[in-house]
């Protein structure tokens, strides 16, 4: 069994650096995905209500065998259901549906700064902890002047903000706003949906090191200290995926990787997004 690299979160939860992620999964695939997941050693997985596939999750985690304590379970709060008095029985809900008694990490998903309740949302998560719900609470799509605003509430600092972040989407500034807080950053859409695979310093890197570019690309991230939770419904690419702890990337081809930002987005921009 691969020995994963994890961090220890600012709230001292250990959480691995490498999970598996479901977004786009369909319910009805999602529990032969994460089964080949766990299969092939991942222990932590990442899913959302809005993905719709909780219940394949939890299926897959039933089935599974392993022990609780050794799985590291994230789901998110959907913007509809922002509010303290409304994060309980959201996360109420995915539990039922994810058939566990808590989760690792809870995640309010995006800010969506219109309804300007993101605030209210987060005493919500400091209820949840509290009362046993989640180990863990942080936030997703969080640009620094919304990080800066739940600091500002004087409570719990989020242990993790998970962004959109790969080579053609670097997020510079938000990471470094995660960093100056304590905030581990989590990349999701790390391989920017395959559009950073067949860059020049990718492709050459992969050869040199006889690994696949988006091998390269995950241990780019990797190296760079994020949480990157890659997503495949292949078993082939799954185990793969995982297969990125035996090479190092030097510094000029982390350098050329990191030349490759261009502000490129697969999703929404936070500060417009509001579901």
């Amino acid at each position: 069994m691969t020995t994963l690299p994890t961090l220890t979160l600012r709230d001292g939860l250990t959480m691995p650096q490498l999970g598996f992620g479901v977004f786009q999964v369909p319910d009805d695939q999602a529990q032969q995905a994460v089964e080949s997941a766990l299969e092939a050693g991942y222990r932590s997985i990442d899913t959302a209500m809005i993905y719709g596939n909780e219940h394949g999750v939890g299926r897959a985690l039933a089935a599974s065998g392993i022990a609780r304590e050794d799985l590291f379970v994230t789901t998110k709060l959907w913007i509809d259901d922002h509010g303290r008095g409304a994060a309980r029985p959201a996360l109420e809900a995915s539990l039922e549906r994810l058939g566990l008694a808590s989760v690792d990490l809870y995640l309010i998903h995006w800010p969506a700064p219109a309804t300007d309740v993101y605030l209210q949302t987060w005493q919500g998560f400091e209820d949840l902890r509290a009362a046993g719900l989640t180990r863990g609470i942080g936030v997703s799509n969080f640009l620094p002047e919304h990080l800066d605003r739940v600091v500002g509430l004087g409570g719990a600092v989020p242990a993790v903000n998970q962004i959109e972040l790969h080579p053609a989407l670097q997020n510079r500034e938000t990471v470094a706003a995660n960093a100056a807080l304590g905030i581990a950053t989590e990349a999701w859409s790390p391989l920017a949906q395959g559009a950073v695979l067949g860059e020049a310093p990718v492709v050459e890197a992969a050869a040199a090191h006889g690994v696949s570019a988006a091998q390269v690309v995950l241990r780019w991230h990797l190296q760079h200290g994020n949480i990157v939770i890659p997503k495949s419904v292949t078993p082939a690419r799954i185990a793969a995926n995982l297969d990125v702890l035996d090479f190092t990337l030097s510094e000029a081809e982390m350098a050329a990787i990191d030349a490759l930002d261009r502000g490129q987005r697969t999703g929404p921009h936070p500060a417009e997004f509001n579901g």
